[in-house]
């Protein structure tokens, strides 16, 4: 089951550029009753491979920028680790559902983006260097907050404020999330939030699903990409908005 699960996180991460977090915590969360902090550690250590595999196809076909993907790994590594520890240590239902809203206005957002008259030019220089350093502090934030590699808020924001294209967004967001990914799974592992029978499963499926959505990314045209990015955030979005309150005592 670790490793079928694998497999379609893999081919979600690789295919859309996002870690696969957002399909794997509901799904381990389902098959195997892991609390929900559980759930996140295992699927931050599982993202650093669906990384590793999805850069290494979106870098064969020249769509990944390894200046900006340096830029917002070094900062996201920072505060992946606090997202980490706030997990731990308070409720995020709330946080989830305002990220949830978040995700469905961006989605839309992106849908939209040829017909939007503000559509930006690409930024350049210093103004570029400062928009993706301050993207990679929230990404990582929400990376060990969550248990995603933060590719749903970086990937967006890379498109409509850096104004990259959807390949080579999506191509940088999984080589960053490496890094990133590595921080917040190792400051779960050491607070014992992480499943580690799944492992070996997960990250074998993952392995060859990732391979096989980057693949399948690099073949579509900018459009259709970027439409089903923007279908599959829609749908995490609502995801996050339904994270039930906790019951009352």
């Amino acid at each position: 089951m670790s490793f079928l699960i694998g497999i379609i996180v893999g081919i979600f991460g690789g295919l859309v550029g996002l870690g696969g977090g957002v399909v794997m915590v509901p799904l381990t969360v389902f098959a195997f009753k892991l609390v929900q902090k559980e759930a996140h550690g295992t699927s931050l250590v599982a993202v650093v491979f669906t990384g590793i595999t999805g850069a290494i196809a979106y870098a064969s076909k020249g769509t990944v920028d390894y200046f900006a993907a340096g830029l917002l790994a070094g900062t996201a590594i920072f505060t992946a680790r606090a997202g980490a520890r706030y997990c731990h240590a308070l409720p995020e239902w709330k946080l989830k559902r305002f990220f949830g809203g978040f995700l469905v206005l961006v989605s839309l957002a992106l849908i939209l983006k040829p017909l939007l008259a503000f559509s930006p030019d690409p930024l350049e220089g210093w103004s570029r260097v400062a928009a993706l350093l301050t993207i990679g502090v929230i990404s990582g934030f929400l990376s060990g907050l969550l248990g995603i590699g933060g590719g749903a808020f970086m990937v967006p924001a890379m498109v409509l404020v850096v104004g990259m294209s959807q390949h080579l967004a999506q191509g940088s967001s999984l080589l960053c999330m490496i890094p990133a990914g590595a921080v917040g799974a190792y400051t779960h592992w050491g607070l014992g939030n992480v499943a580690k029978p799944l492992l070996p499963g997960l990250i074998g499926g993952i392995l060859i699903g990732a391979s096989l959505g980057g693949i399948t990314a690099n073949l579509l045209p900018e459009t259709i990409l970027r439409f089903v990015f923007a279908v599959v955030l829609i749908w995490t979005g609502i995801q996050y908005m339904r994270f039930p309150a906790p019951s009352p005592p």
